[in-house]
């Protein structure tokens, strides 16, 4: 039943996607001979020079990096991608959209944010509607180096093309639709709230951890550790403090533990999202 749903649920946010990004395309790229990075730029690049209709470079230029995913991501994944851009080129094809607006600045925002949205949505359900991201997990695993150095490279050579076969302007605001475009998938997949991961080494643990738990009604987890610091190679078993915060959050929880011990070491890092536990069930107190 859960896998059931789970499907029907990645489904519907692949629809959704696919609509969103075929009016990001309709309503404002395709008109104004705008494109963006990554594949759906590549597409829309060759579009605007040869005339060929987007539905079919979608699927052709894509087709390869379906065939990659199959082997660096699975089969199940392959499907879902398959699908989700079949169903993006069948929704350019067939589906009609206004032509919202003809101001530039306007077309390069707002073509980005919904594209953006669009593939920020396929991928929470787990399929991609561009495949820059398995080209670059591919390249980097044969050439040892980094996924983002590898987008880069292929965004950078993208708009280095248009620039010489459009105009520099063009290329400019195409690099603002790509912009916009990234902010708006990285919001949709990291979510509204920003988590922080605290971690918290205190000789007086045990108050901070009841400052969490009964004031502030979060959870906290208790690793067991030992000091290193000391000269004389004497270690002290400590207990390690850890806990998750939305980063509104974060303020209150710093005010409250510098009351206990304002001495404390503290670590915060960035998490990207979660699942489970009560941080998303029960509001600061």
């Amino acid at each position: 039943m859960t896998s059931l749903k789970n499907n029907i649920k990645d489904v519907l946010l692949i629809i959704i996607g696919i609509f969103s990004a075929s009016f990001g395309f309709k309503g404002f790229l395709l008109t104004n001979d705008f494109i963006d990075g990554g594949a759906t730029g590549i597409s829309l690049l060759i579009s605007a020079i040869s005339g060929v209709p987007l539905y079919i470079l979608i699927i052709a230029v894509n087709l390869p990096f379906i065939f990659m995913g199959y082997k660096t991501m699975g089969k199940h994944f392959a499907v879902k991608t398959a699908f989700a851009i079949a169903g993006l080129a069948l929704c350019v094809a067939t589906v009609s959209f206004p032509n919202v607006t003809n101001d530039d600045l306007l077309v390069a925002i707002f073509g980005g944010f919904f594209l953006g949205a669009g593939i920020g949505l396929a991928v929470r359900g787990g399929a991609v509607i561009d495949g820059t991201e398995i080209l670059a997990i591919y390249l980097s695993k044969k050439l040892g180096t980094t996924i983002g150095d590898i987008i880069i490279l292929i965004n950078v050579l993208i708009f280095s093309i248009a620039a010489y076969l459009l105009s520099i302007e063009i290329a400019l605001y195409s690099m603002i639709t790509y912009i916009s475009a990234s902010k708006t998938l990285d919001f949709i997949i990291e979510g509204i709230e920003e988590y922080i991961g605290v971690t918290i080494i205190s000789s007086k643990n045990n108050e901070i951890k009841n400052m969490i738990t009964d004031k502030l009604g979060r959870g906290v987890t208790i690793y067991n550790g030992q000091g290193g610091y000391n000269k004389n190679g004497d270690t002290n078993k400590i207990d390690i403090l850890y806990t998750v915060i939305t980063r509104l959050e974060l303020s209150r929880v710093n005010n409250e533990i510098d009351k206990i011990d304002p001495k404390a070491f503290i670590v915060m890092n960035s998490v990207k999202d979660l699942k489970g536990g009560i941080i998303k069930k029960r509001p600061l107190h």
